[in-house]
């Protein structure tokens, strides 16, 4: 079997690669997105939806910027599932089988819609489908070969099943029933068994290599006047915390050579769609504070990465042990900075103390790595050119990794 695209044989390079893509109804995908504009308490995303997820470019000149929403990283990666090179029609040559089920658009409903107190029902549609239209596919591996994207954290997806009063977020990953399939989230918990978390995307999304390398090198020649940035919200109330003990070092951000720190004020949300608000400060700065939120991670971290700035992080939950096939643990220290965040609030370390002491030479060390390892973190816009696609992405990192992790799971069903 060979497929071609743009005169190229693939026959060589999918080997224990074959993809299959179930055929589901369009109520568990695209007619997800007409509703987009439903739920008055969550934000209207219709304007965000163009570009198969992308959003509309930041302006009509832009070649690789978008205002990007990262919870449509679902649509962007059914876009890039449909130019995948290695996919077959036959789920029975297939080393995996993709759901494009838009799981975080149909949990809307139960977080924020009608359906709120039917939370622990969420997937169950689907696995009905499943086990009478798709069954054959499904009982072969009972679904350790399936795999699906979920463009949020983990936790909006783990509220304990009858659970009464209903606590924030649907039961999707406590379902049984999907035990065995391979969740791609944007943030795992700390015992993820059925999850990987992936980058959340950025607003850069380049079509050609071109357009990479003439960032690679804008990001190379900034001028870093600035030590240390912050962008985001949080850090007003009167409890200590993270975020307040940086806005606290913040206020004094200045001496007679730098600028000590900048603050981009991302409150009530007013960053998510412009991404000119902080990535041209995120350019002249050495470090990017990564604080946990809500939750530990933060698209920051991965904004910040494409900026060129040197990530500090006060949890290990907030990357390290979250995005492993993209940012392999044993790197960090190469390319980010780590500072527990009780030594901040509690002992009263100073974040400027400790990226100040580290020498000029290192610090150009670490942005080199923050570089060298951007491309694996960006999402490229499908439709790439050829000599792009030769440098692998946040996309095809992740479905390498999810190959092998299927693959490892059916070996150790054939021996037990």
């Amino acid at each position: 079997m060979i497929l071609i695209e743009s005169g190229f044989s693939y026959e060589s390079d999918c080997s224990n690669r074959w993809i299959h893509i179930i055929r589901l109804p369009s109520r568990f995908n695209l007619d997800l997105l007409t509703n987009c504009s439903e739920y008055h308490i969550y934000d209207d995303f219709c304007p965000y939806l163009l570009n198969h997820g992308l959003g509309p470019k930041t302006h009509n000149h832009s070649h690789s910027w978008y205002r990007t929403d990262p919870f449509l990283l679902e649509l962007v990666f059914h876009r890039r599932m449909l130019e995948y090179p290695c996919l077959t029609q036959d789920p029975n040559l297939a080393n995996a089988i993709y759901l494009p089920y838009y799981a975080a658009l149909d949990a809307l409903k139960y977080l924020y819609g009608p359906e709120i107190n039917s939370s622990s029902e969420h997937g169950l549609e689907l696995y009905s489908y499943l086990r009478s239209d798709a069954a054959e596919i499904w009982d072969r591996y009972m679904g350790n070969d399936h795999f699906l994207v979920m463009a949020r954290p983990a936790w909006d997806f783990s509220q304990p099943l009858n659970i009464d009063p209903p606590l924030w977020g649907t039961s999707f990953l406590e379902l049984p029933e999907f035990y065995n399939v391979t969740a791609l989230v944007l943030e795992a918990r700390a015992w993820s068994w059925q999850e990987q978390a992936v980058p959340y995307p950025t607003s850069f999304h380049p079509s050609t290599l071109h357009l990479l390398e003439s960032w690679l090198k804008r990001v190379r020649r900034s001028r870093r006047s600035t030590l240390m940035l912050f962008a985001g919200g949080g850090g007003i109330a009167a409890t200590p915390n993270i975020r307040r003990s940086i806005r606290n070092e913040c206020e004094y951000n200045t001496t007679d050579h730098q600028q000590i720190c900048y603050f981009v004020d991302c409150s009530n949300g007013i960053c998510e769609h412009d991404p000119i608000r902080y990535m041209k400060p995120m350019l002249q700065a050495n470090f990017c504070l990564q604080p946990p939120g809500d939750t530990p991670t933060r698209r920051s971290t991965f904004d910040a990465i494409i900026a060129g700035c040197i990530p500090v992080f006060f949890e290990e939950q907030s990357a390290i042990s979250q995005y492993g096939w993209h940012l392999p643990p044993e790197l960090y220290d190469e390319f980010s900075v780590f500072i527990p965040k009780e030594d901040v609030v509690f002992k009263e370390m100073k974040i400027v103390d400790v990226l100040q002491s580290i020498p000029d030479a290192k610090v150009r060390k670490m942005r080199d790595k923050v570089i060298e390892l951007m491309p694996r973190l960006m999402y490229r816009r499908h439709g790439s050119t050829l000599g792009l696609k030769t440098t692998k992405d946040a996309f095809d990192i992740a479905i390498d990794a999810t190959l092998e992790r299927i693959s490892s799971r059916l070996q150790d069903m054939s021996v037990q």
